[in-house]
């Protein structure tokens, strides 16, 4: 099926001081998952505080559980009723709004109650059930992209969303299946989706997993993952998913593509320099 570009009416949705669609650069991260209280709030702390200094709006995120470890040794999280309860904590006193993905439907009425935002997992975001569930909460949806998918099949996921009652969409770019264990980004994907009038983001530390390439875990290579937002930002997103860690070496999931928390600030620097760019030349050309 070829994607047709045609001219479209973007959505804005606003989520704390976020506005995805507009013109403000907004940023998704935080850990993989929900090691321990510690961790997440040192790293909802220390990105509070830089995207407040750089006025880049910003929500937090972590698993509660990592439903698709390669292995059934490896660590999942703390749980849906400590994680979501660790997830309430940040929001409260960090002052962020939160995001966790679901599993299954059974998950979705409790997380719908902490969170302001749910995501749909890659391997699941063509659930019939989890998206119509996600979206009757009335909550804002983010769904990934699916590594099997084409950009333009996110169009019927989009109605199945919309026919649910979910007024606020957001879908996320994170790489395609590329052989075996191997990711890439077809950065065309990121005006097809946003060409149906939702905002797009881009996953860039998913985006450079190996997928099972360790054996019993994942592999990565988190030195392109500046390099791969940059061109994302270039090529035109609404915002960057990022997974942020103070040791990333030492986290329990995805340690070979998350960023170290103190590369952070450099990175988001040069983002939003690129940011404003091509949002005055969209002014421009508009």
């Amino acid at each position: 099926m070829a994607a047709r570009l045609i001219p479209f009416l973007m959505n804005t949705i606003r989520i704390g001081d976020c506005c995805f669609g507009g013109l403000k650069f907004c940023l998704i991260a935080g850990p993989c998952v929900l090691e321990n209280q510690s961790i997440a709030f040192t790293v909802a702390e220390h990105i509070k505080k830089l995207t407040d200094s750089l006025g880049i709006g910003y929500i937090f995120k972590g698993s509660f559980d990592k439903a698709n470890r390669s292995s059934i040794k490896s660590f999942r999280g703390p749980g849906l009723e400590d994680g979501l309860n660790l997830l309430a904590l940040i929001k409260k006193n960090i002052g962020v709004p939160v995001l966790t993905d679901v599993h299954c439907v059974s998950q979705v009425a409790p997380v719908s109650e902490v969170v302001d935002i749910i995501q749909i997992p890659a391997f699941l975001c063509r659930q019939t059930d989890l998206l119509t569930s996600a979206a009757k909460t009335g909550k804002p949806v983010n769904v990934k992209k699916g590594q099997f998918m084409a950009p333009w099949e996110m169009e019927n996921i989009i109605e199945k969303l919309t026919v649910s009652g979910c007024k606020k969409i957001l879908l996320t770019e994170r790489g395609t299946s590329f052989g075996y264990n191997n990711l890439v980004v077809d950065f065309r994907s990121l005006p097809i989706m946003r060409s149906y009038g939702w905002p797009v983001i881009f996953d860039g530390t998913h985006s450079v997993q190996q997928p099972g390439s360790l054996g019993g875990s994942s592999g990565g290579n988190r030195e392109f993952v500046s390099h791969l937002c940059r061109a994302a930002v270039a090529v035109g997103c609404d915002g960057i998913f990022l997974e942020v860690h103070p040791e990333p070496e030492k986290a329990l999931s995805d340690a070979s593509n998350m960023i170290a928390l103190s590369s952070l600030e450099d990175m988001l620097q040069q983002l939003l320099q690129l940011w404003n760019v091509v949002k005055t030349m969209e002014d421009k050309h508009d």
